[in-house]
């Protein structure tokens, strides 16, 4: 580097550390702009998650009252007196043939 290089080199750090209160500032508002940008990048995220989980309750919503009617369909009595009948062969017994069983 030349002579005259140096020297402003010089100038510009001594000039600098005059200034040294308002760099620190400078930095400080630099610092508080990349937190800013850092929160509202992650509040968004958040938000779009937040959305997702709500998407994804009602989609579990809505299979738990399909899940409930169908296991209402299903244990209806006159639909397994109907399969006990003809699919199984089972009938009811006469009441000659019933047998009580009493615990003591």
């Amino acid at each position: 580097m030349s002579k005259s290089q140096l020297n402003l080199t010089r100038i510009v750090l001594q000039d600098l550390w005059h200034n040294k209160w308002v760099m620190l500032l400078a930095l400080l508002v630099v610092l508080n702009a990349i937190a800013v940008v850092y929160t509202s990048h992650e509040g968004r995220k958040y938000t779009s998650q937040w959305d997702q989980l709500l998407q994804e309750r009602d989609r579990l919503d809505i299979e738990w009252r399909n899940l409930l009617l169908e296991e209402q369909s299903r244990s209806e009595h006159s639909r397994i007196t109907r399969i006990a009948t003809k699919e199984l062969n089972m009938n009811r017994p006469l009441p000659k043939n019933e047998i009580v069983v009493r615990v003591p």
